[in-house]
């Protein structure tokens, strides 16, 4: 099953963390939070990893038809964006929003889905540009 909608990125890690942040704004998610799961595992259980920070990135407006459609939704938000180290390369996933509609089996999420779905695809084209 895909969950994600993923791109490869040959640049430096910092300036695609960057650019992520600002192309996700620029399409109306704002960056709730930010965990840097390779500082946090390090520093927690002495993990060694390649980068990998995860974006918290939130719609405000798609936030807040999500739990009128399904009040539960909020166990599935905000919508996670990773940028890791893969091979030398930086990879930028991001969770499908298709899987609210597909998980709560509710229709009436659908349509909200469908937005972040476009939403997220747009950001992602426009950090590979």
């Amino acid at each position: 099953m895909v969950f994600e909608e993923s791109i490869v990125l040959e640049r430096p890690f910092d300036e695609v963390l960057a650019t992520v942040k600002q192309e996700f704004a620029a399409v109306g998610f704002g960056t709730l939070t930010e965990i840097d799961l390779q500082r946090t595992l390090h520093d927690k259980i002495g993990k060694e990893m390649g980068r990998y920070v995860i974006v918290g990135a939130c719609n405000p407006t798609l936030a807040a038809a999500a739990p009128d459609a399904e009040p539960l939704i909020g166990v599935l938000l905000p919508c996670n964006v990773i940028v890791r180290e893969v091979d030398g390369q930086v990879s930028v996933d991001a969770m499908d929003p298709g899987l609210m509609a597909t998980m709560t089996g509710d229709a009436s999420i659908e349509p909200v889905a469908a937005e972040a779905r476009d939403l997220i695809n747009q950001a992602l084209q426009r950090i590979a540009a």
